[in-house]
């Protein structure tokens, strides 16, 4: 540090040059005018890794956002399909179960049918040749017992068993004694095999016409049958019942004056086989069914398969569809659609011999309009819920929306071909069509799907949650110590220009290795190796400022401490405003002597003037402090002064 004496003093021509360039100083700033002072801006990094971890977040709640939408559609999607599999094999198996035992149970019918005719048959054979008689003047002993038996072992599907023998046109009169004097005998059996104590012999015989008649249905009568040929008068029945329609007996009753019946009796007898019709018919006065005719024939010989065998009677048997599909599936498994399908078309209005002048009768009955309405297909529509059947119409009446889902089944196929039957004549094929509906659907179609959807949700939710909280508390532990990294950031800014700043907090970064480690070693064995390289350049072009207060030390020694402090104080406060408006480093303070610097740490051509400039601003600052303060610091505090010395 230069010697006083070669300071300049508040007399030299230190004045002079301030003087000389006070109007101005070197960074554009009026003499005595103070630069707004730069607010101080936090490290860039500091804000950019904010902005960083910012983004991060937002990205982080948009992917968990994503994905909790992603996992609940997913889960909801497969959870739905997993029911709607669920719904789609469970249906399958209903329908299986339905074809299965439906084409069973139709086998077994005619089988039981095919094994009752041939047993009657033989049975008639071998009486007939005891008793020396045939055919058609043949009662089968028993028959309510053997016809419960055949209904127990077929189940509920049929509803009635008929006996009607083959009587020719000269053998009329010869049956119809024949039957009035055999009526007694098995309807008294009949009444007690059922056990029925509501009726007696007398008032079925009363209720019995003694002649082969027919139903005139434009005239709603009974009369004799006249036309030629054979016919097919009822003889045998279980149960015994009445006619709704006529309120009598039905034995006599030629069931050939029936159309359906003529044509389907036509094929019988044509093929010798089986034959089955499809149509609507009246049970009682108000109740009506779909169901088939079974016309199951009666041979003279037991041997059903013989070559010379012979058509001598009729077996037939009448099916209700409704109750052909009960009981095939349990409780609970409900919501089963079938619709029973035939491959002949039927006109009523033929088979029951409707004209014109009738339709007006048989359009409540029929619900029909006309007579082309009367031509329909043989379709029939139920649903079936457990073991219950219920009947939903005469129609196709599916739900058109599961027809992917349709089971198709031929359950009943008598294999009649175009060239086995008579010319416009027709033996149906019967055909189920099974589908699910909404009420076997609603059951699988339940919440479930919302239910892990939503459960997926919570759970995102909460994980969302304990990670925001996470964040929250991480953040802020961020916040305090990047506060005080700022905190420390500003002191040390305010301590050391710019550059020195970010130079020592690159040797700061630096590993330990590299640099403490060095420094202890160097410190324990009295080495000079400090392990890093000093912060100090070379600046060869500067003006370095001294400057202390003249008459300090007497002044100091009369004041107290406070006093002393509040001098150097608001002095050096002054000072430091001026050499930030000059550009002047200041290098340090020690005691009353201030130490600034001019052309660093940023190096300028001019810093000698800045010096002087700095120097003369210094001077009248001093002057103008010391005044101000001897009202408070005492009389003798205005003859301090400034010593100013420059060293270029």
């Amino acid at each position: 540090m230069p010697s006083k004496n070669n300071h300049l003093t508040q007399n030299s021509d230190l004045r002079s040059i301030g003087n000389g360039a006070s109007t101005c100083s070197s960074s554009g700033y009026q003499s005595g005018q103070t630069p707004p002072r730069p607010v101080y801006n936090a490290p860039t990094v500091a804000k950019s890794e904010e902005r960083n971890i910012l983004r991060a977040k937002c990205l982080v709640a948009l992917i968990l956002v994503l994905a909790t939408a992603t996992v609940a559609t997913s889960a909801y999607i497969l959870v739905n399909d997993q029911s709607q599999s669920d719904f789609e094999n469970q249906f399958k198996g209903y329908a299986s179960k339905i074809a299965s035992v439906s084409r069973n149970n139709a086998d077994q019918i005619f089988d039981a049918l095919d094994i009752f005719a041939a047993m009657v048959g033989s049975q008639a054979a071998v009486e007939n040749e005891l008793r020396n008689t045939s055919w058609p003047f043949y009662t089968i002993p028993e028959f309510s017992v053997k016809a419960e038996r055949l209904v127990n072992l077929i189940g509920e599907t049929v509803t009635e068993v008929l006996l009607a023998p083959v009587v020719q046109e000269h053998e009329r009169d010869a049956w119809a004694n024949y039957a009035n004097s055999m009526n007694p005998v098995w309807f008294q059996e009949s009444l007690e095999y059922e056990g029925n104590t509501d009726l007696t012999v007398n008032e079925l015989l009363q209720r019995t016409l003694p002649f082969i008649h027919t139903y005139d249905v434009v005239n709603l009568r009974l009369e004799r049958i006249e036309k030629p040929g054979e016919v097919l008068p009822l003889y045998q029945q279980y149960p015994l019942r009445f006619n709704f329609a006529t309120n009598t007996m039905g034995t006599g009753y030629d069931i050939l004056s029936l159309v359906a019946v003529a044509e389907q009796y036509e094929i019988t007898k044509e093929t010798l086989r089986p034959t089955i019709g499809f149509s609507r018919f009246l049970v009682d006065s108000e109740t009506y069914v779909t169901g088939s005719k079974i016309l199951q024939p009666i041979y003279n010989t037991g041997d059903t398969k013989a070559e010379d065998r012979k058509i001598v009677a009729i077996f037939g048997t009448l099916l209700n569809w409704q109750g052909f599909f009960k009981d095939i599936l349990t409780q609970g498994q409900n919501g089963v659609v079938v619709v029973l399908r035939s491959s002949c078309i039927t006109n009523l209005a033929l088979q029951y011999g409707i004209n014109e002048t009738d339709i007006e009768d048989a359009a409540d009955f029929y619900d029909v309009d006309d007579l082309e309405d009367l031509i329909r297909e043989d379709v029939i529509t139920y649903q079936v819920d457990g073991p219950d059947v219920l009947l939903l119409g005469y129609e196709d009446l599916h739900d058109p929306k599961y027809d992917s889902l349709e089971v198709k089944e031929v359950f009943l196929d008598l294999g009649f071909g175009f060239d086995d039957l008579p010319e416009d004549q027709c033996v149906p094929t019967l055909t189920l069509h099974i589908y699910p509906s909404e009420k076997l659907e609603a059951i699988y179609r339940n919440s479930d799907p919302a239910i892990y959807a939503s459960v997926v949700v919570v759970i995102f939710v909460f994980t969302s949650l304990v990670f925001l909280l996470y964040v929250y508390f991480v953040g802020k532990r961020q916040r305090i110590v990047m506060d005080r990294i700022v905190r420390q950031d500003k002191i040390v800014t305010d301590v050391f220009p710019t550059a020195i700043r970010d130079r020592l907090y690159e040797v700061q970064a630096q590993p330990t290795g590299k640099r403490g480690a060095q420094d202890i070693d160097g410190f324990e064995d009295g080495s000079d190796d400090l392990g890093s390289a000093p912060l100090a350049d070379l600046f060869p072009s500067v003006s370095v400022v001294y400057a202390d207060i003249a008459g300090f030390t007497a002044w100091s020694s009369a004041r107290e401490p406070q006093q002393v402090f509040l001098l150097l104080e608001s002095i050096y406060h002054s000072l430091d405003k001026i050499a930030y408006r000059h550009d002047i480093f200041k290098v340090e303070t020690v005691g009353d002597c201030y130490v600034a610097a001019a052309g660093l740490p940023e190096p300028v051509d001019n810093h000698a003037v800045l010096a002087c400039r700095f120097a003369l601003d210094c001077l009248r600052k001093m002057r103008q402090s010391t005044v101000k303060l001897e009202v408070s610091l005492g009389p003798d505090t205005a003859d301090l002064a400034l010593r100013i010395g420059i060293h270029r």
